[in-house]
């Protein structure tokens, strides 16, 4: 196959978005650490043992960690949180920006819909962080954040089939 043929253009425009993609997310996590000076040290105490505990839940015998609060109703990780939390919102929207750009540039519908399915996991991500993690006040909540990720990974799914079957049948 020669330059010009349409497979050939396709293959560069893809991989001009991953390009853009990958330069974009390098750009994202160093800026969010620009504006968020303690950051680091934020992530090195989060990660930090001893700012675990373990949660045994009743009538059971199964135990999961949990990390500590500073204080009865007060969260420990907000800086955490809140850079997870900006992330995410940023990368969500930037995936709107990407799902444009595979329309004009004519993306195969598998990505489209890939695509979509980033769109709607990431913006929820960043809805569940600032419902659960940015008002933990509970290990309740801790949980109840990974338990409704587990279901925004399912609806994603289910989004990205309904739009494989959604453009498969134009």
């Amino acid at each position: 196959m020669n330059e010009g043929t349409h497979p050939y253009r396709r293959f560069r425009r893809e991989g001009t978005l991953v390009a853009i993609s990958a330069g974009f997310f390098f750009i994202l996590v160093g800026t969010i650490f620009v504006i968020r000076p303690t950051l680091y040290d934020s992530l090195r105490t989060f990660f930090n043992p001893n700012e675990w505990t373990n949660h045994t839940f009743s009538n059971s015998s199964v135990t999961l960690p949990v990390p500590t609060l500073k204080s009865l109703g007060d969260p420990a990780h907000v800086d955490v949180y809140d850079a997870a939390f900006e992330f995410s919102l940023a990368w969500g929207i930037f995936q709107i920006l990407i799902l444009s750009l595979r329309f004009v540039f004519s993306s195969t519908v598998r990505r489209k819909a890939r695509t979509v399915q980033s769109v709607v996991f990431w913006l929820g991500t960043a809805y569940l962080i600032n419902t659960f993690l940015n008002a933990s006040t509970t290990t309740t909540l801790w949980f109840l954040f990974w338990a409704a990720l587990i279901i925004l990974i399912g609806l994603a799914l289910i989004v990205r089939a309904i739009v494989l079957g959604v453009l498969r049948a134009r």
